[in-house]
């Protein structure tokens, strides 16, 4: 089983992927964004 084949044929596993990636990538942002203004102020 391919794994791209699957994710871009299948779109529960495009849409799973695809928010997972946003919500990782907005926790990575805020953490260092409010890591950066407490450490900076």
């Amino acid at each position: 089983m391919n794994v791209v084949s699957k994710f871009f044929s299948d779109p529960v596993w495009f849409f799973s992927f695809t928010g997972l990636a946003i919500l990782i990538g907005m926790f990575i942002f805020f953490g260092v964004f409010f890591w950066y203004k407490a450490t900076h102020d």
